[in-house]
Parts: C-alpha cells; sequence; structure tokens
C-alpha cells in the first residue's frame, strides 16, 4: 500500500459537532483546503473525512499579544510548538479494518491522538467504487486524480435536483447525467430542452460547440420540436402540436402568474368544462359577449370575470403551436419511445416563454403519468416482468415555476416528486432558485449536484433535511465558480466535492465506445426494491 501522509492528531471533537485535529508542524496551514478528504486511524474503523474549516491556535495567549516582528527565526521556532494549525474534520463514513466488511455511517468517533492521514485512491475506490455499467464517473476530488463514481441505480430510484447560480454549468452537469443514464440503459430520459441545448449542438464558451446527446448516441435519443422551422439541418422525429380540446383546467391553472389570472379563474373555468368538457377553452375563446353574459346567468357565474378568463386564455390560442383541434398521435409516439427504452428531447425552438415551457411540460407530463400508473397498476396485478414500466427521468429547467409552494400542490410535477417513484417515474429539476422550490419537494430531492451559489436562502434550501448541512454550508462557499460541485444525498455514499468531468473530445469517445453493443441494465426485482424499503 502506499505510504501515508501524516498530517495531525485528533484532539478533541464530538459526534454531532466533528473532531478537531492539531496539524502537524511540518505541514503548512495553506497547504490544508476547505473540502479536501482525510482518513482518521482509529482502533477498529478508519473514519472517511472531510475537512470543513482550518484555523490558527496558540498553547499561550500571551504569544498573540506580543507577536515576533519580522524576525523570520522567532517565527520559525514558534510554529508548531507555541503556535498551530488546527482543523475541524467531519467523519462520513466509517471503515472497517476488515477490507471484507461493508462501510457503515458514522454512529461513533475516535479515541483522542488518533493519526490523521490525507486520503490515497484506494480509500476513494473503496467509498465510491469504480466505473462500470451502473456507476459513473461525475469528476474527481479537487486535490487528486482518482474518479468519483455515482450509483445510477440509486440515482434513479428518487427526484434529484442540480442546483447552482447563473454561470457556473449546470447545462453541463446535466448532460453528464443525461449520459450516464443513456449510455447505462438504466432509464429512458425525457428532457424538456428549454433553451434547445440537449438535441443540438451547443455553444459553450470560447465559441466551442459540443456535441448533442443525438450525437453522442445515435438513434437511441429521439428529437421532437414545437418549431420545425428552428429545428437543426431538419433533423427531428416528430413536430408536437396541441390543441385547444387536449387543455384541460389542470394546465391552466398553474400558469396563473404567467397569464395573471385572479384566484377565482380556477372556479370559473370549472364552470365551463362542466358544460362544454373538452370543447370548453375553444367555446370560452369563441363566445362574444351576449354569449358570455347569457352562460353567466345560466350557471350563476359572473359574466366579468368570464370575460377577463377569456382574455387572458387568449395568450394561450396566439401560440404558433397551438392548433383549434389536434389529436395525440404525435405526443402518444412520444411516449411510445419512452416506453421502449429510448430517450426523447423535446425542443422548444423559437417558443421559449415560461408560458409556453409550462403548458406543454404539463400536458405530455399528464399523460406521461396516466400512462406509467396504468402499467404500474398492470404490473402489480401481473407480476409478469414484461408488464413492468421501464424506469422515467423527466428533466425540467427553470423547476421552481412548476415547484414553488403554491403550484407544487397543484401541477403534476408535484405529485410526480412526492408520490411517482413507486411508478417508476422520477424528476431531475434544475434550477438556479432552489429556494423558491416547495420545501416538501426539496425534502423529496434524493441527491443533490450543487454549483456555486451566493444567495443564503437558496444555500439554505439545498440542506433542507441534511444532516451536518452547516458545516457543509462552509464547503459550498468556497467552491469555485466553474467546474466545480457538491454532490450528495441517495446516490453517492458520503457527499463530495468534485471537479466535474470536462464534457469534451475524451468524454465523447468514452461514451460512444461504451454504449456500443450494450444490452440495457436489467431491471431490479420486487425482492431487490423491498430490501432496499425496508432494510435489515
Amino acid at each position: 500500500m502506499q505510504q501515508r501522509t501524516r498530517l495531525g492528531v485528533i484532539t478533541s471533537g464530538s459526534l454531532n459537532t466533528g473532531l478537531t485535529a492539531r496539524l502537524e508542524a511540518r505541514e503548512s496551514v495553506e497547504d490544508m483546503r476547505v473540502g479536501q478528504f482525510v482518513v482518521v486511524n482509529g482502533e477498529k474503523n478508519d473514519f472517511f473525512s472531510m475537512i470543513t474549516d482550518v484555523a490558527l491556535e496558540a498553547t499561550n495567549q500571551k504569544v498573540l499579544i506580543d507577536p515576533p516582528k519580522a524576525d523570520a527565526f522567532i517565527q520559525a521556532v514558534l510554529a508548531g510548538t507555541a503556535t498551530y494549525g488546527t482543523l475541524q474534520v467531519r467523519p462520513q463514513l466509517m471503515l472497517p479494518h476488515d477490507p471484507t466488511a461493508q462501510l457503515s455511517p458514522v454512529k461513533t468517533i475516535p479515541r483522542h491522538f488518533s493519526a490523521l492521514y490525507e486520503a490515497q485512491e484506494a480509500d476513494f475506490s473503496r467509498v465510491f467504487g469504480e466505473a462500470d455499467r451502473t456507476h459513473f464517473e461525475i469528476g474527481k476530488p479537487l486535490d487528486m486524480e482518482v474518479p468519483v463514481c455515482i450509483d445510477l441505480e440509486r440515482l434513479i430510484e428518487r427526484s434529484n435536483g442540480i442546483f447552482g447560480k447563473s454561470g457556473t454549468g449546470k447545462s453541463f452537469l446535466t448532460r453528464l447525467l443525461l449520459c450516464g443514464t443513456i449510455q447505462s440503459g438504466i432509464a429512458s430520459n425525457l428532457i424538456f430542452d428549454m433553451h434547445n441545448e440537449y438535441g443540438r449542438d451547443a455553444r459553450a464558451e470560447g465559441n466551442v460547440f459540443v456535441k448533442s446527446l443525438r450525437q453522442l448516441f445515435g438513434s437511441q435519443v429521439q428529437v421532437y420540436t414545437l418549431d420545425p422551422d428552428g429545428a437543426q439541418h431538419g433533423s427531428y422525429d416528430g413536430e408536437v402540436v396541441i390543441g385547444l380540446n387536449q387543455i384541460e383546467i389542470e394546465d391552466v391553472i398553474p400558469l396563473q402568474d404567467e397569464l395573471n389570472l385572479s384566484s377565482t379563474a380556477g372556479e370559473t373555468a370549472s364552470l365551463l368544462a362542466d358544460h362544454y368538457k373538452d370543447r370548453w377553452l375553444t367555446q370560452l375563446l369563441d363566445m362574444d359577449s351576449a354569449e358570455i353574459k347569457e352562460f353567466a346567468e345560466a350557471h350563476g357565474a359572473h359574466a366579468g370575470a368570464i370575460g377577463a378568463l377569456k382574455r387572458k386564455l387568449a395568450q394561450i390560442s396566439r401560440l404558433k403551436f397551438i392548433h383549434k383541434q389536434a389529436d395525440f398521435s404525435v405526443i402518444d409516439r412520444l411516449i411510445d419511445a419512452l416506453a421502449a427504452k429510448r430517450h426523447v428531447v423535446l425542443e422548444f425552438g423559437q417558443h421559449s416563454s415560461s408560458l409556453a415551457y409550462m403548458l406543454v411540460a404539463n400536458i405530455i407530463t399528464r399523460r406521461i403519468h396516466r400512462r406509467w400508473m396504468e402499467k404500474s397498476e398492470t404490473y402489480n396485478r401481473t407480476k409478469n416482468a414484461a408488464d413492468r414500466p421501464h424506469p422515467l427521468m423527466i428533466t425540467i429547467e427553470e423547476a421552481h415555476k412548476f415547484l414553488n409552494p403554491t403550484n407544487a400542490k397543484q401541477t403534476i410535477f408535484g405529485m410526480i416528486a412526492r408520490e411517482m417513484r413507486k411508478y417508476s417515474v422520477t424528476l431531475l429539476v434544475v434550477d438556479q432558485r432552489p429556494s423558491s422550490i416547495d420545501n416538501e419537494v426539496m425534502s423529496q430531492i434524493g441527491t443533490r449536484i450543487t454549483a456555486l451559489l451566493n444567495d443564503e436562502r437558496d444555500i439554505d434550501a439545498v440542506f433542507t433535511g441534511v444532516s451536518g448541512g452547516t458545516a457543509l454550508k462552509a464547503v459550498l462557499a468556497t467552491l469555485d465558480s466553474k467546474q466545480q460541485a457538491l454532490v450528495l444525498g441517495h446516490a453517492v455514499p458520503m457527499p463530495v466535492v468534485v471537479r466535474t468531468r470536462p464534457y469534451d473530445e475524451a468524454f465523447y469517445k468514452a461514451m460512444q465506445q461504451s454504449s456500443k453493443g450494450k444490452p440495457p441494465v436489467a431491471p431490479r426485482t420486487v425482492d431487490e426494491e423491498t430490501d432496499d424499503l425496508f432494510p435489515d
């Protein structure tokens, strides 16, 4: 085994607040960084840990009251004896000295004067596993050249989030995760591509264009569009159009901010839907003032409220992809592709408004919700593996628009975040304002990949329900603005700061080579899932 570098010894600490280590005299405080990984060597276990703070201490405060001037010799004499550095260390996992034993959560602490060492590659491999069909490299530690992998099987079990302020590379992080799930075949992906970044090559900094998912994985990825004129070289598999007859009240109410709807809009729309069924929106938009007055008198409604609703919903009819009548054939074909274990990017082209994005995402996801629920109920009844729905991950950007405290209880996305795990549908939410997402939804986010955030409310939201969140906030604050992220949650055994994997030619080659001729990952059995839900 590689010779370990001893950094210091444990001098105090507790299970709740973490450990304090005194730095060896020969080690420079400037070489110690928040987020760096270390190992505490206990009697029975090694404690895989993260540095959460670095501090300066002195054995005698009088030294600090009258510090030596610019005398390098005196400073050198005092360093490591009268003055020294300390590290705040947060144990994350217990590694038994028996290499065949399983890792376990931290439930105790090492004794006084236990040695503190640098973490080695072997430690990372033991903790995070090695890249294989179900373990995907997301990046490397800040100070080492060893892969850090996430467990894709655990990733798709729950909804997940990618957070960070604008310009920190959320889209590249999203591409990495999507490539991992596509490469492994472990789940289908539906990407609502608001900014046209995933189905076509996109421009990165320095006017460099990066490859699309379609270019990397070929026919495994299908591209649908709302804007055929803007599609890249006409390369798309279907044009999505929405009919007024396809829009339900549940699709309209979450648009209250975009349409400036009143609090009574839902009740007014319900009266129309009760009478006209799926023609409610068409009939409303065709009504003149006399017909509005007549309907209001007949149904006990307010004519002014109906007129206001008509004016505001007219914005929907002016969207170019909205037709008076349409069927679900193209959308059903899109959903069939997902059920057949393919992946779909839905491009919005020039229709990049929040109104268009939320309306289309709601309509399509609502039909997916129904299909996967039906398939799950059939599977539960027959116990036939052929009836089991293939896991599906739905990627949404600007997620707070769907999942804010008001809309989370009404939109189909809120229901998926809370309940659809048992039906094999999860979300990948991408957002720069996690504080705007409902707390109940945030508590259901299994794995969180977070780039730099500045707003205290956003930082607090990321650590909702996370043990040891206070120490991790300090780690998050030290991230660079590019190509660094804090990964924590269900798909990794412990929080880890990584230099994210570059999305470059080497990555393209790795994806294309590894995906050739690979069968999809076998679905987990009912017994395996039950063991996860009810561990021994």
